[in-house]
């Protein structure tokens, strides 16, 4: 494959928004958690993201079809699998500890790209990882350090699959159009909330009312609401994955990882603005260092671009 031009400043303007649109549409995942369960909202969601893209091959000639179809499945698959055990462990692991492993994924990116791929990575983007890291860990507060056990493990173990579906989308689908992995992406999550599905079906569980059932809760008759918040769920999640995953094609993986924090800033400013909850001093301070993190990244290819040859 052809070496791929890296665009840093590009790629966290991209990030930014996807932060942006994903930090006001998961503000609103608590609306469609109180009816309905997790799984016939990712199926329901892909199917109206499959629309959509078909919308799109037809009027705007997307290309949808992989140049490769297996590494377009083993990123999706990849990708996948992180999201089912990242919700998975939501229903036996406090949020913030489970949140707290899903993002040392810039940490495995870091490691899979020096020793996988022997990227080479300079000292700024090591420190960007630990103050991003240090940052995240300050949002979600001290009970992310605690609860410590086999279990807890899950989540870490998710952070690591999600950092390799972000490494894949530039080492294994770098010609692939983002629309192609978008379109992989919510097939994947279509067909697990399918399985899903079937299986509450014919082996039902006990449901606890509200939002505290979605892991649990199998197919349900929903109402306009949950299908409304749904179809706004899908197209801003074509918008801002789809901008996310162009991100990850255009620069290394290792920066675009470290820019992706500027999501907990985005959700805590959405969650500001729709639920009127505010920050506690420490999770500001986090949020500072998560904005230093991505700053410095930012900062350091602009001098990059501006110290490299011209041709």
């Amino acid at each position: 494959m052809a070496a791929t031009k890296d665009q840093t400043l590009m790629a966290a303007g991209l990030i930014s928004i996807y932060a942006f649109v994903i930090g006001f549409t998961d503000n609103y995942v608590r609306v469609i958690a109180e009816e309905a369960g997790l799984w016939q909202f990712h199926f329901t969601r892909s199917c109206m993201t499959a629309v959509l893209l078909g919308l799109g091959a037809v009027a705007l000639g997307w290309r949808i079809r992989p140049r490769n179809w297996g590494a377009v499945v083993a990123r999706s698959s990849i990708h996948g699998s992180a999201m089912v055990i990242y919700f998975g462990a939501l229903a036996f692991l406090d949020v913030a500890l489970v949140a707290a492993g899903l993002f040392t994924a810039p940490i495995w990116v870091l490691l899979i790209s020096r020793f996988a791929y022997g990227h080479a990575i300079g000292p700024v983007r090591i420190i960007a990882v630990a103050l991003g890291f240090a940052g995240v860990i300050l949002v979600l507060g001290p009970e992310a350090l605690g609860g410590a056990s086999l279990a807890a493990l899950l989540p870490i173990i998710a952070g690591a699959l999600y950092a390799m579906g972000n490494i894949a989308t530039r080492e294994w689908c770098g010609e692939e159009s983002a629309q192609t992995l978008l379109a992989g992406f919510f097939g994947a999550l279509g067909i697990i909330g399918a399985l899903g599905m079937v299986v509450l079906t014919f082996l039902p569980l006990e449901v606890p009312a509200g939002p505290d059932g979605f892991l649990q809760r199998g197919p349900v008759w929903a109402s306009g609401e949950f299908y409304f918040w749904t179809a706004v769920q899908a197209v801003g999640s074509l918008v801002g994955v789809g901008f996310m995953i162009r991100a990850y094609q255009i620069t290394d993986a290792s920066r675009a990882s470290v820019l992706e924090y500027i999501i907990l800033p985005a959700s805590a400013f959405w969650t500001w603005v729709i639920w009127g909850k505010g920050l506690e001093p420490l999770a500001v301070v986090g949020m500072v260092l998560i904005v230093a993190a991505g700053s410095m990244i930012a900062l350091r290819a602009k001098v990059q671009e501006a110290q490299a040859p011209t041709a």
